[in-house]
């Protein structure tokens, strides 16, 4: 079985990869030359330097994968046209390519977002049957990519996987609200509800929904199955870090100020992003995952208790606390 990874420097493309190699897959990984490879270093994969934005580059795709897994894509920019250009564009490049030279493949997974969908208006978890209304510049960019995917319908056997929040080892941006409360400091501007999914669980459900033929054209959400306030996430990361938390109400105004000083100052784009903050505007981005345990029997198997603990274990490991 031959997989295309993109996206397999990253956080969760990183963790997809062994999981693949650990089940057999003969995997190439997309990247590209400017690529950080560390986490992917020494596992049994073929390097393919290319990039999705880059349609010449893509001509090197293998004619004989089984599965593409395209997770490559932006989640911070500092201007709105760069998520259409990576997140939209890109994942069109890549369509057309493998649709030209893969022709016996089994499977297009593509990891778009909650954001794709938007925040739920009035408290009750999204489901796959709710009009998509994403709020952010990703958001929209992630929804254009998805609308890529299902033009590609007829050429390509498709799913599309929704996650909510992910967190896990080598997770850059749980990172910082760990390292925040272990300050002692709990930053709140006002209660709201997050689903979550752990990182091992979203890469089992990728593979599955890969190998199921029920879910070939299907587009699904995916978390550990609750729903869980701001409250409850720190209280769970303050425990495992064995430490208090003020809280500390922070102005939605000042908000907007950080975030404009950030994408200053700062070389890399901050969690803290003007397009980051539409988002944190809303109260409920939760999603229930029914339809991807009726179809491809996806039962998530890590706790919200287990999966921070392991998280702050592997941050102390590599010094990241």
């Amino acid at each position: 079985m031959k997989a295309l990874v993109t996206g397999a420097t990253g956080f969760i493309g990183s963790h997809l990869v062994e999981e693949l190699i650990k089940k057999g897959y003969d995997v190439t990984c997309l990247v590209r030359k400017t690529s950080n490879l560390k986490w992917i270093e020494g596992l049994k994969v073929a390097l393919l330097y290319g990039d999705c934005g880059d349609e010449g580059s893509l001509a090197r795709i293998p004619s004989d994968l089984s599965y593409v897994f395209h997770l490559a894509g932006l989640t911070k920019a500092r201007e709105e046209g760069d998520f259409f250009c990576v997140n939209t564009k890109g994942t069109e490049n890549l369509l057309m390519s493998v649709s030209v030279k893969a022709k016996g493949m089994k499977r297009f997974i593509h990891l778009s977002s909650l954001a794709a969908a938007g925040p739920s208006r009035n408290g009750a978890s999204l489901d796959e049957t709710c009009e998509p209304k994403p709020v952010s510049s990703y958001g929209k960019s992630k929804l254009e990519s998805e609308g890529a995917i299902m033009r590609f319908k007829g050429a390509l056997p498709a799913t599309i996987i929704r996650p909510p929040a992910v967190y896990g080892p080598r997770d850059k941006d749980f990172h910082v609200l760990f390292k925040i409360l272990k300050k002692g400091f709990y930053p709140h501007w006002g209660k709201c509800y997050y689903s979550l999914l752990y990182v091992d669980d979203l890469v089992r459900g990728l593979i599955m929904a890969a190998e199921e033929k029920e879910a070939e054209g299907g587009i699904y959400f995916l978390s550990d199955g609750n729903v869980y306030s701001n409250e409850d996430i720190a209280n769970e990361i303050v425990k495992v870090l064995d430490s208090r938390a003020v809280k500390i109400r922070i102005p939605t105004a000042f908000m907007s100020l950080l975030a404009k000083v950030n994408e200053r100052v700062s070389k890399d784009v901050s969690i803290i992003s003007r397009d980051r903050l539409k988002d944190m505007k809303y109260t409920h981005w939760t999603c229930d995952p029914s339809k991807a345990r009726k179809d491809f029997r996806f039962v998530p198997k890590v706790t919200i208790k287990e999966g921070i603990k392991w998280t702050a274990d592997w941050y102390r490991i590599h010094q990241w606390l």
